[in-house]
């Protein structure tokens, strides 16, 4: 029975009950991590989760607005929902919260009256009060205890270290919605890590705006490569794995590799935005470096640690970007054979600086030389795929599917990031979500791996 001070709406036999909440996440992990957030002050405060609109008394729908497309889509989401939480006479509320909020403010009200409330990015640890004010709720007796940060079931889950930028990249808004770049404190992060694992989670990943400079704005500064260092020996402790993903190319320092190097926790995955390889485009969007710069730093890498996996972003059609500039990227690409390449067509967003450049690349160019990256990316990383059958990895059991032959466990293996990369197959073998056996990898297709379990530990 909900404590006194719990959250409590009243059932149709007059009996009362915790509200229940379906919560709707778009985007990144950034926003994962978030929505599970606000999922554990929920929960702390007398919540329950459902996960059908039809069952829900309040829906809350985490926004991503970093392209247009994302923001057109959050909308339109929320539209969505917004129908299917009208139950005859009674329409339940409906809850904004992110990236969308974060970005349009004041704005939103007017457009979307059939949104209850909107709850900035950095208003979300809050929720619970604005949950209780929609809903007609009085304040709680006594505040809530929240003894956990997250609700994390699974062997893998991201830890955010960090939120907004520095950078104002002219092609990028989340300086604009996220604001500028705040490290998170250590114990903080240290204390949801140990919670995690103590939980169940054996894979950590890192991830923020720009994680390469965490701790760069504490009073007494301290760098990613001490970070990962404290964290190793708490995942160590499980036998886990510590993955950092957004760094940027002036991220990579000494220390820096030498950690990923010679720390066995961490993983040498190593994700590297380029965005673009010529200096004069990369000067265009605010950004440094040049294919030589570049070409010296994966050199370096690929040298001094051997087997490492590189996971990289490129951008085509940004404004003036020429017919050689864009023959020069994708040679770049070509020739630095990434493991995994993201490609994204440049979106001109409001409020930055490259949506009012002049030399505005016409969209059937900008698609057809995305296009020509995409295929040239997917022939490179089916390659790599294919280039780890035969080998015996350990792989984290991330859940069960149906497969061609029957019902197949789905996992990953430390070259592959959660929900970034493809995934390992297990069609014949017994393993619990969370497990960590160990596979030979027997056949690949596309980005997926076949394996056969040899043993678990």
């Amino acid at each position: 029975m909900a404590s006194p001070s719990s959250l409590s709406t009243t059932d149709r036999a007059g009996r009362m009950a915790a509200p229940r909440i379906l919560f709707v996440t778009l985007g990144c992990a950034k926003n994962e991590v978030d929505t599970d957030r606000m999922r554990a002050l929920l929960l702390a405060d007398g919540c329950d989760e459902v996960f059908e609109a039809d069952e829900a008394d309040l829906a809350i729908i985490n926004t991503c607005s970093f392209l247009a497309s994302a923001t057109s889509e959050s909308i339109e989401t929320t539209l969505e929902l917004a129908e299917l939480m009208a139950e005859g006479v009674r329409r339940r509320p409906i809850v904004m919260c992110g990236c969308v909020p974060s970005r349009y403010g004041a704005q939103l009200a007017p457009e979307l009256p059939e949104v209850s409330a909107f709850v900035r990015a950095d208003e979300e640890d809050g929720i619970a009060g604005v949950v209780r004010e929609v809903l007609g709720l009085g304040e709680p007796t006594h505040a809530a205890k929240v003894d956990a940060l997250r609700t994390v079931e699974g062997a893998s889950a991201f830890v955010k270290i960090s939120d907004g930028c520095n950078r104002f990249c002219s092609f990028c808004a989340i300086p604009y919605i996220r604001g500028r770049y705040q490290s998170r404190p250590y114990e903080e992060i240290e204390q949801e890590v140990r919670a995690l694992v103590a939980g169940g989670v054996r894979e950590v990943v890192l991830i923020g705006q720009d994680t390469g400079i965490w701790g760069s704005d504490f009073d007494e500064p301290r760098t990613l490569a001490w970070l990962l260092r404290q964290l190793a020996g708490v995942v160590g402790e499980v036998g886990g794995w510590l993955r950092v993903l957004y760094l940027q190319p002036e991220g990579m320092t000494d220390e820096l590799i030498a950690t990923l190097r010679d720390v066995p926790e961490v993983l040498p995955y190593i994700d590297i935005p380029i965005q673009h390889c010529s200096e004069r485009v990369l000067r265009s969007m605010n950004r440094s470096g040049s294919a030589e710069q570049l070409r010296q730093l994966f050199r370096r890498l690929r040298a001094e640690i051997p087997g490492m996996v590189l996971r990289s972003t490129a951008m085509a059609g940004f404004p003036g970007e020429t017919d050689d500039e864009a023959d020069e990227l994708l040679a770049f690409v070509q020739e630095q054979e990434f493991d995994y390449t993201s490609v994204f067509a440049f979106s001109p967003e409001d409020g930055t600086r490259a949506a009012r450049m002049d030399d505005q690349v016409d969209e059937d160019t900008k698609l057809e030389r995305t296009q020509r990256l995409i295929d040239v990316t997917e022939q490179l990383g089916f390659a790599a795929t294919a280039r780890h059958v035969g080998e015996r990895v350990k792989v984290i059991v991330d859940g069960v599917e149906e497969g061609d032959d029957g019902l197949e466990l789905i996992g990953h293996a430390w070259f592959q990031a959660p929900d970034s990369d493809g995934a390992v197959h297990i069609a014949t073998g017994e393993a619990a979500v969370g497990d960590i056996v160990t596979c030979d990898l027997v056949d690949s297709f596309c980005y997926e791996l076949i394996g056969e379990i040899v043993g678990e530990e």
